[in-house]
């Protein structure tokens, strides 16, 4: 289970790291990044919904009870959590605002902790550190670092965001059909934006362009298609399950290999080179994720045993 879990975070986390590349490409068409944010968010909820009406048209049903947990989710874990980190890199450097947001894992194993009061190993709160300190390496946060009090407070909104989407994630129960909350989620967090985002100024005619990209003509209807179910659909699902398998806390630390995958994707797409320092870091953030999945499974697979010996004494 534990296995399959992490493999399947991995996939999240490595379609998740498709995000920037394929918004930069249609960043090169003309469209802004709250733009490409909404596309995404909007495209990635008709597509899902489009596709459970037709194949699980019950997935779509709200428990009326569970009104408040979708449009939470969607504000929170979608809406947020995406607008936040866009407005942020306006006033902070990308690497600067990056890192901010992924000290969600930190956040999320302190809340687990003091909040529901569940005691993790040392280990898993070790690892989300590790995994934080090589994404500053990853990001190289100490190049062109200015302080901006405004920025820094979006980007620690936005990382208390995300860390909602790993709680939010792991807290519901089988009453909420999971593909359901994804989609209603981000078609909510589509609504919510729409002030920001404002679609009716899109130059859609920017969808029928193309783009050269390392010597590569790259159709951005493609880039935009691939966004939208690569990086959100298939990625939102994955990560979702994952984090229902895995907890909250590990979901997290795992999940900050997307700045690796984001790299190394980067690296292939566009051609950005991948520095000595980031590599290290890379190894660093899969050491620390490594460390805290690794420690919560041997903890799971020791209470099992526990419990076992304590009903033998009995």
């Amino acid at each position: 289970m534990k296995a399959a879990g992490l493999a399947i975070a991995g996939v999240s986390a490595f379609c998740f790291g498709f995000s920037g590349p394929t918004a930069k490409i249609i960043g090169m068409a003309g469209l802004t990044p709250l733009e490409a944010v909404w596309i995404r968010m909007a495209g990635a909820g008709v597509v899902l919904l489009l596709v459970l009406a037709a194949v699980r048209p019950r997935a779509l049903r709200i428990p009326r009870d569970r009104l408040l947990f979708f449009a939470v989710y969607a504000v929170v874990a979608v809406a947020a959590v995406q607008g936040l980190y866009f407005v942020a890199i306006t006033r902070l450097p990308v690497g600067v605002a990056l890192l901010l947001e992924y000290t969600s894992p930190v956040l999320v194993v302190l809340w687990v902790r003091f909040v529901r009061r569940v005691r993790l190993p040392r280990p898993a709160y070790l690892g989300a550190l590790i995994a934080v300190v090589g994404l500053a390496i990853v990001v190289q946060v100490w190049e062109g670092l200015r302080l901006d009090a405004l920025g820094l407070l979006l980007g620690l909104l936005a990382a208390a965001c995300s860390a909602g989407y790993f709680l939010l994630s792991d807290s519901f129960g089988d009453d909420v059909d999971t593909l359901g909350l994804i989609g209603w989620g981000m078609l909510g967090s589509a609504v919510v934006l729409l002030p920001v985002s404002r679609p009716w100024d899109i130059d859609w005619r920017a969808l029928t362009r193309a783009v050269e990209v390392s010597g590569h003509v790259i159709p951005v209807a493609a880039a935009a298609a691939w966004l939208v179910v690569v990086a959100t659909v298939v990625a939102y699902v994955t990560g979702v399950t994952a984090v229902r398998r895995l907890s909250a806390a590990v979901g997290a630390t795992v999940a900050s290999v997307e700045v690796i995958a984001g790299a190394v994707i980067a690296w292939v797409l566009l051609g950005e080179r991948l520095g000595t320092a980031q590599i290290a870091g890379g190894l660093i953030v899969l050491t620390g994720a490594l460390l805290a999945q690794t420690a919560t499974a041997r903890r799971g697979a020791e209470r099992p045993a526990a419990e076992a010996a304590e009903a033998v004494r009995v």
